[in-house]
């Protein structure tokens, strides 16, 4: 197991780097001036230079990545100066030489051009907001999703069945942002007096008496709108995995043995036909975080995906950069943990060492 995971995780190190690559170029070649986005269109010469000097834009682009690659690592060259290390928050491992230090730091995502603040405090200040959202919408697809599934397979052929079957097929079809738009009308706005929902809001309102509060309501909209694709492929993959497994011998062992329907269906078959469910909920979670941008647009809610499309609304290149990274990052866990948590769901499952 550990020759696995040391390999998992050098395969996912390379992954990482290929992202970082890509990312760093595709939006650093763009015909886009941040200097003159930061500025505006009338600012002078020596303003916009001063500007590029501060974030570096003024050198080549290969050594631009080569300084953004050294933030980027936990391990990087760092002067030995106080503001250096205040920045980057670094330990010193050892020195190199009188005024550079070999230091282990956390990944240093730089800083917005627009507001000078650190990309990693505006992705923290959002991310647990984007992730409560996504683990209800996966909670909902999950729960749902199985139970539908396993419905639908015990009474194949059914109105049950046929319904499930229906309902996973629209959920499918109908892209986020048009079923965000239709949701929110809806449920927001025709009904609000019956549901008591809003089309648009974060997690946190603002209330002039108590300030910021929790506003719980203002998440179920997104995240049944973000739960219906991931609920609909769970419905499916669910219902054939089970339908597989129910046509086993040792199903019809267990029935010929006198077994209750109950035992024979949630305590043999079920676990037995959840790898291709596992596979895609883990899949989907990561997917969750990337297709929330347009669900949090479509409702006004403060998370990674909204802070992602109004950066590139104002190509605030290192905050799309590190939300880019972070979503990658999530993947690459998950796709381990994935493969970890097979071995604890279907002992038949062996690592490939």
């Amino acid at each position: 197991m550990l020759r696995y995971l040391i390999r998992k995780i050098g395969y996912s190190a390379a992954v990482m780097l290929g992202i970082v690559v890509v990312v760093f170029f595709l939006f650093n070649i763009l015909p886009v001036d941040p200097a003159r986005m930061t500025q505006g269109q009338r600012a002078d010469v020596q303003s916009l230079e001063a500007v590029r000097k501060e974030f570096g834009l003024d050198k080549p682009l290969q050594v631009q990545f080569a300084y953004y690659l050294n933030d980027l690592l936990p391990v990087g060259l760092h002067a030995s100066t106080l503001e250096e290390r205040e920045r980057y928050g670094y330990v010193q491992l050892f020195p190199v030489s009188n005024t550079h230090v070999i230091a282990l730091k956390w990944p240093y995502l730089r800083r917005s051009y627009q507001t000078h603040k650190d990309v990693g405090e505006l992705l923290l200040d959002v991310i647990p907001n984007t992730l409560i959202l996504a683990v209800l919408a996966m909670t909902m697809a999950v729960i749902l999703g199985v139970l539908l599934g396993v419905l639908s397979a015990v009474h194949q052929n059914s109105w049950i069945d046929r319904l499930a079957v229906g309902f996973s097929v629209l959920g499918i079809s109908a892209p986020s942002f048009f079923a965000g738009i239709i949701i929110a009308w809806l449920f927001g706005f025709v009904l609000s007096h019956y549901t008591g929902l809003n089309m648009t809001g974060s997690l946190y309102s603002y209330d002039p008496f108590k300030g910021e509060v929790l506003t719980w309501s203002n998440v179920i909209l997104p995240a049944v709108t973000l739960g219906l694709r991931p609920l609909a492929i769970i419905v499916q993959l669910t219902r054939s995995s089970m339908l597989e497994v129910l046509a086993q011998d040792y199903i019809r062992t267990a029935k010929a043995k006198g077994l209750s329907r109950n035992a024979i269906v949630y305590r043999h078959a079920l676990p037995n036909a959840l790898n291709p469910v596992i596979t895609a909920i883990a899949t989907w979670f990561a997917s969750l975080l990337a297709g929330s941008f347009f669900v949090e647009y479509v409702f006004g809610y403060n998370g990674l995906g909204k802070v992602t499309v109004d950066a590139l609304e104002m190509s605030d290149f290192p905050v799309i950069i590190g939300s880019i990274l972070f979503i990658a990052f999530i993947f690459v866990v998950i796709n381990i943990l994935v493969d970890l948590l097979y071995v604890w769901i279907d002992p038949r499952v062996k690592f490939n060492s």
